[in-house]
C-alpha cells in the first residue's frame, strides 16, 4: 500500500490539477479509515507532523479557544514532557495535580484543582511510562456538570490504538508510531463543537488545523495500521497482558527491584521496573548487548538518561530503571529469554 500511495500520492492535496486531486481523495480515504478506527467523524481527524506536534497544537489551541475565562491549565504530575514544555513555553501557572503510586489521579484531586481561571484541564489517556490508565471519563462527566464546563485535552499517544479512547473529551493527539504505523504521523483530534483556535500562525490551507505540505503516502500508511490494530486488539491485548505479567513476575523476584504502575488497569504493552544499585544505561547497555531493546529514563527523554520525572511523582524508585515495550510480533519464547537473562544481568552490574 505504501509503493502505490508513492506513486499516486506523491502531489500537495490542497492544489488543483489531476495528481492534486487524486492526492487528496487518498488523504481523505486516510481520515475516514482513522475516524472510523476510533470511533470519531472525518472532520474531526487532522493529520499532523509528529504526536509532539499534535499535542502541542491541541492543547495550546484549546487554551486559546479558551481565552476569555483564563489560561490556566490543570494537568497531572505524569504528563508526557511534550505538554510540559508547552504550558512552559506560553509562561503562567498552571496547576499540577499529584498521583498515587500507581501513578493514576484522583478525580476529587482534579476537580478541586479547577478554578474560574482554568480553562483546559490535561489529562492523558494512559501513561507512556508505566501504562497506568487515567480516569479520564470520570473528570470529563463530573466537569461537564459545572456551571462553565471545562474541556479536556486528551494526549492518548501512548492509548490510541491498542484501547478504546475514554468518553467526554475534547481534543486529543495521536501518534503512528506507537501502534505500529510509520514515524513522523501524528493525529488531532478536535471533537464538532470544541472551541480551538490555532495557536501557531497558518497557511493558506482551508483546514486551520493542518499547516503544511501532508505526507499522503505516510498517512495512508498510519491509518493502514490503525485498522489493523484496532481488528485485533482485544486478542493482542489478552496475548500482550499474560506477556507482561511474565516480565513483572520475574522482576519483582529479583531483590531490591521495584515493579510500577497498576498491574491490571493499564495499557496492555508496557511495563517498567526499577533495579536499586544499578545504573539505568548500564542495563540498557548490557541487555542491548544480549540482544533486548530496552528504554531507561523518562519514556519522553529516554535520550538524556535524566531521572524519570514520572516515577519521581509516584514516589517509586528512579534509579535503575527499565521500560519494556512489546510489539505485536514479540512471542513468549523472546519473553521467556528475557526474563532468564534479566537477573544474571541486574546481580552481574551490581556492585
Amino acid at each position: 500500500m505504501l509503493l502505490a500511495a508513492l506513486e499516486r500520492g506523491y502531489a500537495d492535496p490542497r492544489r488543483l490539477h489531476g495528481p492534486a486531486r487524486t492526492a487528496g481523495l487518498l488523504l481523505e480515504n486516510a481520515r475516514e479509515v482513522c475516524a472510523e478506527a476510533l470511533g470519531l467523524r472525518r472532520e474531526e481527524v487532522t493529520f499532523t507532523g509528529s504526536g509532539t506536534e499534535a499535542v502541542h497544537r491541541g492543547l495550546l489551541g484549546l487554551r486559546r479557544g479558551r481565552a476569555r475565562v483564563g489560561g490556566a491549565v490543570v494537568h497531572s504530575a505524569v504528563e508526557h514532557s511534550a505538554v510540559l514544555h508547552a504550558l512552559e513555553w506560553v509562561g503562567g501557572e498552571h496547576p499540577q495535580v499529584g498521583v498515587d503510586a500507581h501513578g493514576r489521579v484522583s478525580p476529587d484531586a482534579v476537580l478541586a484543582a479547577v478554578e474560574e481561571s482554568t480553562a483546559v484541564v490535561a489529562l492523558q489517556a494512559a501513561n507512556h511510562e508505566v501504562g497506568t490508565r487515567q480516569p479520564v471519563a470520570e473528570v470529563t462527566t463530573r466537569l461537564g456538570e459545572r456551571a462553565d464546563p471545562v474541556p479536556v485535552f486528551v494526549d492518548a499517544c501512548a492509548a490510541a490504538g491498542r484501547v478504546p479512547l475514554p468518553e467526554g473529551w475534547a481534543v486529543a493527539a495521536a501518534s503512528a508510531h506507537q501502534w505500529g504505523g510509520p514515524a513522523g504521523v501524528g493525529l488531532l483530534l478536535v471533537r464538532r463543537g470544541a472551541r480551538w483556535r490555532a495557536p501557531f500562525p497558518v497557511d493558506d490551507r482551508s483546514d486551520p488545523r493542518a499547516v503544511g505540505f501532508e505526507d499522503v503516502p505516510a498517512a495512508l500508511a498510519a491509518a493502514a495500521a490503525l485498522r489493523a490494530v484496532v481488528a485485533e486488539r482485544e486478542q493482542t491485548a489478552r496475548r500482550q497482558h499474560a506477556l507482561v505479567d511474565r516480565i513483572r513476575a520475574a522482576a519483582a523476584a529479583i531483590p531490591d527491584v521495584d515493579v510500577v504502575g497498576d498491574p491490571d488497569d493499564r495499557l496492555p504493552h508496557l511495563v517498567t521496573f526499577s533495579c536499586l544499585y544499578v545504573q539505568g544505561e548500564a542495563l540498557v547497555a548490557e541487555l542491548d548487548r544480549r540482544g533486548f531493546g530496552v528504554a531507561s529514563g523518562s519514556a519522553c527523554t529516554a535520550s538524556t538518561l535524566e531521572p524519570s520525572h514520572v516515577l519521581a511523582a509516584m514516589g517509586a524508585l528512579t534509579h535503575g530503571n527499565v521500560r519494556v515495550s512489546l510489539t505485536r510480533e514479540t512471542t513468549a519464547e523472546q519473553v521467556e529469554a528475557f526474563c532468564a537473562v534479566l537477573p544474571e544481568v541486574v546481580e552481574g552490574l551490581r556492585p
